[in-house]
């Protein structure tokens, strides 16, 4: 089972596109983040994880996690809390240390955007501030090294935000391999989505 784990300003449909370009051998499931929270429970990190933590964990057998973003976060945290739960990783433009100057400057373009559009991807304005807000101190540097599954790091050649990390991770990650798609941002699952599934489809289906 592959579980593709959307970013934050994105929810379940921004996979569609790639997942239509998937290998159709290839069993996936793309949830929407915020409705694996309970009504009025408060929006911060570390509740968000705990119930997708949850989730994956109804599981039996080991999954397949692809995450971009705030889904790579996620992924990446689940994979060195239970790396036996993990059988592969992938990560799309995904920070392991959230960069406080770029995490601002992205919450400042963020207070501009009307509430509807928030609403749309099942959580308030208020509640994505208080999530991002929770996040500012967020390190797993030092846990890199519990991942020991295989690992496909991506990142959108003009992704300015998250190269660095990207390389780190590519660097760091002791099974991991970093590859670059062309043409793409940091939504690489938007810019780009049939290169996108292309090489998943070669990684997924990897003997």
């Amino acid at each position: 089972m592959i579980l593709f784990v959307h970013g934050l300003g994105q929810n379940s449909v921004s996979w569609e596109s790639t997942i239509a370009a998937l290998d159709s051998t290839l069993v996936v499931e793309n949830p929407d983040l915020f409705s694996l929270l309970e009504r009025g429970e408060g929006v911060v990190y570390d509740t968000l994880y705990q119930e997708f933590a949850r989730f994956c964990n109804n599981y039996d057998e080991p999954i397949d996690l692809c995450g971009l973003s705030l889904g790579g976060v996620l992924s990446l945290q689940y994979a060195i809390e239970y790396p036996e739960k993990v059988r592969t990783l992938v990560l799309i433009g995904t920070q392991y240390r959230i960069p406080k100057k770029a995490f601002s400057f992205q919450n400042f373009i963020f207070r501009f955007f009307p509430n509807k559009m928030f609403l749309s991807l099942g959580v308030s304005k208020k509640d994505f501030f208080s999530l991002t807000a929770s996040m500012k101190n967020l390190d797993l540097s030092d846990q890199l090294a519990h991942i020991r599954c295989r690992t496909l790091v991506l990142c959108g050649d003009g992704d300015k935000v998250t190269k660095s990390a990207s390389i780190h991770l590519g660097e760091t990650l002791p099974h991991g391999e970093l590859r670059w798609i062309e043409g793409a941002g940091h939504a690489v699952n938007h810019d780009a989505p049939e290169a996108l599934g292309e090489i998943l489809n070669q990684f997924y289906l990897k003997n």
